[in-house]
């Protein structure tokens, strides 16, 4: 039977919109379970560890690039799409970890990193080697300006122009990340069919979906016309810090194209016949939620995307909270989010918003009631905090080239901590290529397995919720209100209402519920009485809306 008639028919039964409303875990493997002694996390270690992501209740993995790599990026920089780095495994041991993982019930989406590859490509290797070999234009070549210097003023987001000169070619080329990261040339077809063969390839295998890296990036204007300056007051340091010239552009002309709604109906066109899903990452500081909206709207492009909205320094207030969703509901209205506040590229939220236990509690609540679906990132189901990580220890050169102002990513990318006495707290036997904080192994999932108020517990319960309740994965949602530090909101599914109401604050609240006969659900109900509630400091209710007086 094909991977097409098992999607379809077989033993998975895969629905057809698993994806909406879905929580999604998101494993970053170099860092997630060390199977061989060598430091590194692999694929045979994740699937070692997959019945205790199914335990958290979540719906589908996503896993960050495995592919075969130079790891000058740490794998996004790909040199063979269609097979594993031996750093990880095998074909095999991944056709094994697809085998458990739906056994367990949980779908599996793979990191397509399709912008750009490594310089180590062969198509990269063949294009750059003369102006007339047959993937001479499988890139983004430009000749020079008359005096020699890049043919625009783009700025990669590692810092430094976008072009880097090849002397074999006499032409520069593109790079929006590192010098070894050339850009595909979208504009060739060829380009685009053989990145269709690549997402071919990966669904055969029965992958469910993609986290599709840097969705906005895959066109450029063919006109290379300069970039705009943005204004000081427009500049954003959600997608890169402030140290770096890249927010001083507005980018209009390097991403962002027209172009790309038709490539993202091809590749839907793919996906559709094995039920598979993608989210997007729209890398965007000042128009995420609208290209958001554009890529996600209606049933022939991606099924969701997510910005940057809640991965920034902006405080988690009331406010904050009713702002982006009265925007997302202006600009982005017929589309679908993943919401996410921590990923493998930003400062864990705990340390970045300064959250007591407590406040993570309440958010992560909040996040499941969220109209979208919903990703969390490995560890932050046991509240780890951006780990320090010195100097001599970065293996980012992110952080390593804006060090000290910006230390880079590796302080969200530092071992999962498994047992808190263990060395290295149960990853590897042999030295992590990143170091294990101490504060880390405190948190390791084995103490708080055993403590039933411990945050994993929490996130569990909080999952259950959105399972549970129809209405939290597929419900519509009314506007937000706030009031000081209270966020409330309403999700409806015909006769079934579920009141949202969130203290976002230190100080304990008061607030009447709507008109209507109430009942508290989990997780740890606050009491209602003539129907008004006291939430103390970082509280919430969840209340059902009764029917005739009963839940029916």
């Amino acid at each position: 039977m094909s991977k097409i008639e098992t999607a379809l028919s077989g033993d998975l039964q895969i629905e057809k919109d698993w994806w909406r409303g879905a929580v999604i875990y998101q494993i970053y493997p170099r860092s997630y379970q060390d199977s061989d002694g060598n430091g590194v996390g692999d694929i045979p270690g994740i699937t070692s560890r997959l019945p205790y992501i199914a335990s958290l209740g979540v719906d589908a993995i996503w896993i960050s690039p495995f592919f075969k790599s130079p790891m000058k990026d740490f794998g996004y920089d790909v040199s063979d799409y269609c097979d594993v780095d031996l750093l990880f495994g095998t074909l095999g041991d991944f056709d094994k970890l697809i085998a458990k993982a739906h056994e367990l019930g949980l779908k599996v989406m793979i990191d397509l990193v399709l912008s750009h590859t490594s310089d180590q490509h062969p198509w990269f290797i063949e294009s750059r080697r003369d102006r007339d070999n047959s993937r001479s234009n499988w890139y983004v070549w430009a000749d020079p300006n008359p005096d020699g210097t890049p043919p625009n003023n783009w700025l990669s987001i590692f810092g430094g122009s976008a072009w880097h000169w090849n002397p074999r070619r006499e032409q520069y080329y593109l790079h929006n990340f590192l010098v070894s990261q050339p850009d595909l040339n979208f504009h060739e077809p060829q380009v685009q069919d053989a990145l269709l063969d690549v997402a071919r390839f990966w669904l055969e295998r029965g992958v469910n979906g993609f986290r599709l890296d840097t969705i906005n990036f895959y066109f450029h204007d063919q006109q290379l016309r300069d970039n705009p300056a943005l204004p000081p007051e427009r500049r954003n340091a959600s997608i890169a810090p402030s140290v770096n010239p890249y927010n001083h552009q507005d980018h209009l002309y390097s991403k962002n194209r027209p172009e790309n709604l038709a490539f993202l109906r091809k590749l839907r066109a793919v996906m559709n016949p094995y039920r598979a899903a993608a989210v997007g990452e729209v890398g965007d500081a000042q128009r995420g939620l609208e290209l958001m909206g554009e890529y996600t709207s209606g049933d022939d492009l991606m099924q969701m995307c997510y910005a940057f909205e809640f991965l920034s320094t902006d405080s988690p207030n009331a406010e904050r909270f009713a702002e982006v969703m009265a925007r997302f509901d202006n600009v982005a209205a017929d589309g679908w989010a993943c919401w996410a506040f921590s990923n493998h590229d930003v400062t864990r939220h705990k340390s970045r918003w300064n959250l007591s236990d407590d406040a993570l509690r309440v958010l992560t609540t909040l996040i499941m009631c969220l109209r979208g679906s919903v990703c969390i990132y490995q560890g932050e189901e046991l509240g780890l905090d951006e780990a320090d990580v010195a100097f001599d220890d970065l293996q980012d050169p992110y952080g390593i080239e804006f060090w000290p102002e910006f230390k880079g990513r590796d302080g969200c990318r530092t071992p999962m901590v498994w047992t808190t006495q263990d060395e290295h707290a149960g990853f590897s036997h042999g030295k992590p290529w990143l170091p294990v904080s101490p504060d880390h192994a405190a948190r390791a999932v084995d103490r708080q397995e055993s403590d039933p108020k411990s945050l994993v517990h929490h996130y569990r319960n909080a999952i259950k919720l959105r399972r549970d309740w129809a209405v939290l994965r597929n419900g519509d949602q009314s506007g937000m209100t706030t009031s000081g530090n209270l966020l409330s909101f309403t999700r409806s599914d015909g006769n079934d209402v579920l009141f949202c109401v969130f203290n976002l604050g230190r100080e304990a609240a008061d607030t009447k519920l709507p008109d209507g006969e109430w009942r508290a659900v989990g997780p740890d109900p606050a009491q209602i009485q003539n129907n008004q509630v006291t939430l103390e400091a970082w509280q919430c209710l969840i209340a059902q809306k009764m029917r005739d007086g009963t839940n029916d």
